[in-house]
């Protein structure tokens, strides 16, 4: 049919259902690569084809990383992924990769937040210290691989606070700030959030892959 437009095909996928983190990478990408276009050639892994990835490393490395090894050997498009939690210091470093169901049931953010403040429900304050963890991974079809990790250090308080964010939010207070990351505006949780340390340290990584043309064998 004359006039009619072609899609760009995709050149990167992220590997999550989530949209919010899916905006993120498109915005951090956006102007980045001569000729990309974000909004049609970063997509998400439902949009990719790509089956979801079983998370069974012991490291938000490892998990991160499995899951861009995966879907970029299932799609042949250059691989993005990322595994995060809170680690608290007094715990030895746990929820950490359990942070999503360490109540039992994944996902259910009151759950685990109210049990893990019961854990707390002694500790004082000197010793809630407490970090959010990123690990964002990168991999490219035929080998090349890159992981870079983001820590968002701060305290747990003693009930929550705040109404915006998700997860373990309303309970972290950065240092430095009075606030808690449910508190902040959303523009600048992202300026300092683990998630936004770890994939703006991964950008020029992903820039490189996408300019050496390291990409699907349909893509032009």
């Amino acid at each position: 049919m004359s006039g009619a437009q072609t899609v760009p095909s995709p050149l990167v996928v992220l590997a999550t259902h989530n949209q919010g983190k899916l905006r993120e990478l498109r915005e951090l990408l956006r102007g980045q690569v001569p000729g990309l276009d974000v909004d049609t050639q970063v997509v998400d892994a439902a949009t990719a084809g790509a089956a979801d990835v079983l998370e069974d490393g012991i490291t938000f490395a490892q998990n991160a990383l499995k899951k861009a090894r995966a879907v970029a050997e299932q799609t042949g498009l250059v691989a993005v992924a990322d595994d995060s939690g809170l680690s608290v210091d007094i715990l030895g470093g746990a929820p950490g990769i359990f942070s999503a169901r360490w109540s039992g049931r994944h996902g259910d953010d009151e759950a685990n937040l109210q049990l893990l403040l019961a854990q707390l429900a002694d500790i004082g304050p000197t010793h809630r210290g407490a970090a959010f963890i990123c690990a964002a991974a990168l991999a490219v079809p035929g080998g090349g691989d890159h992981v870079e990790l983001g820590e968002l250090r701060g305290t747990l308080l003693t009930e929550p606070h705040g109404d915006g964010g998700f997860g373990y939010d309303p309970i972290l207070q950065p240092d430095g700030l009075q606030e808690s990351c449910a508190q902040i505006s959303a523009e600048h949780k992202n300026r300092i959030s683990h998630r936004g340390q770890a994939f703006r340290a991964l950008l020029p990584h992903l820039v490189d892959a996408l300019d050496q043309g390291q990409s699907a064998p349909s893509a032009h």
